[in-house]
């Protein structure tokens, strides 16, 4: 009786290496096929509590608060949120708990100076923003240009973006500190420098200048392969992000290892790049995607090994813009033990 119940059973529609992968790592394969039980997060807008019957009503669906963390509810994996007024409004955003949870355990407090190394897309980076509140900075760093100017669509749309600046840039060399720093400097470079560009507030209409100058560096760094460390492009800043009234020289100037330490970030995410095998979301979707697509991304020995590398880049990179006495979050949705280790 038992063989024909096993018989009929349905089969788990995940191919035999990535078994094996959980298998080595003590993993439960069914996780990852449970997408009817696996739960969707958003993340209320602070002051929208109000709103929440209203929010309800509109997506047809009470919400379930998540009782670890305010402003955070689960909502069934076929609840569209995308079409919604309180979405378009900047009311909620999707943000996976994991995510929330990260950025949680960074203890923002109110004037901090915070350092997101991989913020894009920007849910991470936008519920920063919420917690800071209006004082202290945020700077997001990301090296997919595209996926950067996502998360500058997120800061906008919700109207967080006043202490917010994103630089295009590789975070394990990114170099910048908060420009907190420049006040120590700015009146003698200003005065060194006979015609200073110096940041009026920010305009999506860039000059024709900048905008030929801009392109003709993301030509040479195409090819050149990236193989050069390129200075970091600023895509977006707000008015009070210590950039406005600043010169360039000033906001991209180099400092040393001593000033780091006393003018560094109090707050540093470093939310690694991986290759998300620890996201049931994300390996549910390679059954769209094709199986041959994670095995190339997530089983590759070659391809984790490089990722491995640059975690630790990010990481160190993290600890070196850190301020004395500040903390450091690292995620990763990796089940790899070794490799976290």
């Amino acid at each position: 009786m038992d063989e024909e119940a096993g018989a009929d059973a349905p089969k788990l529609p995940l191919p035999e290496s990535f078994l094996d992968f959980l298998n080595d790592n003590g993993l439960d394969p069914s996780i990852y096929v449970a997408s009817q039980s696996t739960p969707r997060y958003i993340r209320l807008k602070p002051g929208c509590n109000t709103e929440l019957s209203e929010i309800e009503a509109e997506i047809e669906y009470k919400l379930e608060e998540v009782c670890w963390m305010p402003n955070f509810y689960y909502l069934p994996p076929d609840v569209r949120i995308a079409s919604t007024k309180a979405y378009q409004n900047g009311k909620i955003y999707g943000i996976d708990a994991a995510s929330g949870a990260a950025v949680f355990a960074l203890d923002i407090t109110p004037g901090d100076h915070v350092l997101d190394l991989c913020a894009a897309p920007g849910a991470k980076l936008c519920m920063i923003l919420d917690l800071l509140g209006c004082s202290g900075s945020v700077t997001g760093v990301d090296v997919a240009r595209h996926r950067l100017a996502a998360a500058r669509t997120m800061v906008q749309k919700y109207n967080l973006g006043d202490h917010c600046r994103l630089f295009v840039a590789n975070g394990s060399t990114f170099s910048l500190t908060p420009s907190r720093v420049e006040s120590n400097h700015s009146s003698c470079n200003a005065e060194a420098e006979e015609n200073p560009v110096i940041y009026n507030e920010w305009s999506p209409r860039r000059p024709w200048k900048e905008r030929k100058r801009m392109a003709k560096a993301r030509k040479d760094i195409a090819s050149n392969n990236c193989s050069q460390i390129q200075e970091p492009e600023l895509i977006f800043y707000g008015r009070h992000s210590g950039v406005v009234g600043l010169s360039k020289r000033d906001l991209f100037r180099n400092i040393n290892d001593l000033e780091l330490s006393q003018f560094g970030y109090d707050k540093v995410l470093v939310d690694a790049e991986c290759t998300h095998d620890g996201s049931i979301k994300h390996i549910q979707k390679f059954e769209q995607w094709g199986w041959k697509t994670l095995s190339r991304r997530v089983l590759d020995a070659e391809r984790t090994d490089e990722l491995t590398v640059l975690q630790l880049k990010l990481l160190s990179n993290g600890f070196r813009l850190l301020k004395f006495g500040g903390s450091l979050v690292y995620s990763t949705c990796r089940c790899l033990t070794f490799r976290i280790a």
